[in-house]
């Protein structure tokens, strides 16, 4: 049994695949005691029969919490917050993990400075295709990316407590950023992947490509399979950053099309090889 009274106490609001994961990755470990709220009973009744939560997080023991972790739709995490922001400890570490920063950083960042409690935006670079908690599991983290949006000249130590935290969940590494950039840069490296995913499947051969697929396939349709209540919400706290990437990729593939219908071998070959030569300097990028 841990003895709660000398445990760092984490509140996680939302046991969905990513506040399930932070909740087994963290529970294991005797320096947490952490304290759930969902507002499904049924996973957060699991989650105690399971073990992977030490009690349920409720009004009185909020305020005890020194750690919160809001991992829940975007409106919702709002809500949650302005709902809540007086019953927050004083100087707790409250951290969101809404896929778009630009927000709930501007509200989080209002109602700490209001509230004598602490807000760092923060977004994991991990998931699945599939959300809930029977989804969720202790390593989804591991060799992750935490990004975290903390305001303007943070207290140092106060970040390294969060990277403390982050790294005991199992991730890798932390990058810190502003909200601004961080919802430019995700617009591209998610969203748009998101768009197109799901937009690709709509082809009528989708019904018939049984035998006939292989990796490509499967990695370009996997996102497809996605959450559209969530999505449609990020999608469009994040409208502008989206329209933008897609106009770009809208424009790339009229020219590919362009040159099928012209018959314009020449172009294609180096529409195609200025593609390879972008994604090779990209993966040069990516390993330095």
């Amino acid at each position: 049994m841990k003895n709660t009274s000398e445990t760092i106490k984490i509140g996680i609001v939302g046991l969905g695949l990513i506040g399930g994961s932070f909740a087994k990755a963290l529970v294991k470990n005797e320096k947490y005691t952490v304290l759930a709220y969902d507002i499904d009973t049924v996973s957060l009744h699991y989650a105690q029969m399971t073990n992977a939560i030490d009690g349920e997080l409720n009004e009185e023991n909020l305020s005890e919490c020194d750690f919160v972790l809001i991992s829940l739709y975007p409106l919702a995490a709002v809500e949650y917050m302005q709902k809540n922001a007086a019953k927050f400890k004083q100087n707790a570490v409250v951290i969101d993990t809404v896929g778009t920063k630009r927000e709930i950083c501007e509200t989080g960042f209002k109602l700490a400075e209001g509230n004598g409690f602490i807000f760092v935006g923060g977004h994991p670079m991990a998931g699945t295709q599939f959300s809930g908690f029977k989804h969720s599991r202790e390593t989804l983290f591991n060799n992750a990316t935490m990004i975290i949006t903390p305001k303007k000249n943070e207290d140092l130590r106060i970040l390294d407590s969060v990277k403390k935290l982050m790294l005991d969940c199992g991730f890798a590494k932390m990058n810190v950023t502003d909200a601004e950039t961080h919802d430019e840069i995700i617009a591209y490296t998610s969203q748009l992947a998101h768009v197109v995913s799901n937009a690709y499947v709509k082809s009528p051969t989708a019904l018939r490509h049984k035998n006939f697929s292989a990796g490509s396939y499967k990695d370009l349709t996997r996102v497809a399979r996605l959450n559209e209540v969530m999505w449609t919400e990020l999608f469009f706290e994040n409208r502008e950053n989206l329209l933008r990437e897609l106009d770009s990729v809208i424009g790339s593939l009229e020219k590919y099309r362009n040159a099928l219908r012209d018959g314009n071998r020449d172009e294609m070959k180096e529409l195609l090889k200025e593609g390879r030569e972008i994604k090779e300097r990209t993966l040069y990028y990516e390993k330095n």
